[in-house]
């Protein structure tokens, strides 16, 4: 009998194992300028953090193992005083290209606003409709970014369920008094705008786009190279249409953080395509990065 019990036992561990949690998250915290302050502390935070963003369920999807976003949270610990931190938040994402042991970046952000405060072993608790910390409500508005755009590069406009949620915990923040959550703050660079551009039907060309990248584009690549980089290039037509009516904005920086290098690595060499129009296309909504779109050939 005991025998049985334990079969059953390790039965149900196995199969709870094969589903794990959304993220496979990476957490670093970069605390060197802090001389004066017991480093022990950033130590404690960076598994903290990892730790909330790794065993949180953030959905109630089932994800196995292979299925696990793979995404960077980089803490640069600016000032320490009294528990509070004042840092910059760097996150990224990737996902996998199918056939292949390529993944692709998705998302490549630098939140230069991101202070709270930290009390050791501490549980960092999430509620997305009220406020707890400003340290878990960044971190889960950054982690509902990185679900929905992840769903989006599968399906169109998949993730807007996610990037709803995201803009939830910006609206309960508000109050918060912490910056990047306020349309008020004098630049259109925060966390504010960045979910409003993403939900507007004004910037629906920049998740559409990604859809187009991933799935009708770098997806095709193992099977037909051609029809693949196409598909990129349709992709940065899609994502142009944004140009006629909000030049230089926000969501089309975000996307060529992400996809910059990216973007000159398929196009140099390979199958030809019309590489002409693709950077008249390239230079006119992104010049910044004239430099390396003339890499292309």
């Amino acid at each position: 009998m005991m025998r049985n019990w334990l079969t059953i036992f390790i039965v149900v561990i196995s199969f709870q194992m094969n589903f794990a949690q959304e993220l496979n998250a990476s957490v670093s915290v970069n605390a060197e300028r802090m001389t004066d302050v017991n480093p022990q502390i950033f130590k404690n935070l960076e598994k903290q953090v990892s730790e909330f963003l790794n065993t949180t369920k953030w959905t109630n999807r089932e994800y196995e193992q292979n299925e696990k976003i793979e995404c960077n949270f980089f803490i640069n610990v600016s000032e320490f005083n009294s528990n509070n931190i004042s840092a910059t938040l760097q996150i990224q994402s990737s996902r996998p290209i199918f056939n292949s042991t390529y993944s692709s970046p998705i998302l490549n952000l630098n939140d230069k606003d991101f202070s709270f405060r930290f009390i050791e072993f501490e549980q960092l608790i999430f509620d997305q409709n009220s406020f707890n910390s400003n340290l878990t409500s960044v971190l889960a508005f950054y982690v509902n970014i990185i679900l929905g755009l992840d769903m989006d590069s599968y399906s169109e406009l998949g993730g807007t369920k996610y990037l709803g949620v995201a803009s939830n915990i910006m609206n309960v923040a508000q109050s918060s008094g912490y910056k990047g959550w306020s349309q008020s703050e004098g630049n259109n660079n925060n966390r504010y705008f960045l979910i409003s551009d993403m939900l507007s039907n004004t910037y629906s060309p920049y998740r559409t786009s990604l859809y187009e990248y991933h799935f009708k584009g770098l997806d095709l690549m193992a099977d037909d190279l051609k029809k693949g980089k196409e598909g990129v290039a349709n992709s940065i037509e899609t994502l142009a249409k944004i140009q006629k009516s909000r030049p230089n904005a926000l969501l089309t920086r975000t996307f060529f953080d992400a996809k910059t290098d990216e973007i000159v690595q398929i196009f140099t060499g390979g199958p030809m395509t019309n590489n002409a129009a693709l950077l008249e296309t390239l230079n006119r909504i992104s010049p910044l990065n004239s430099i390396k779109w003339n890499k292309i050939r």
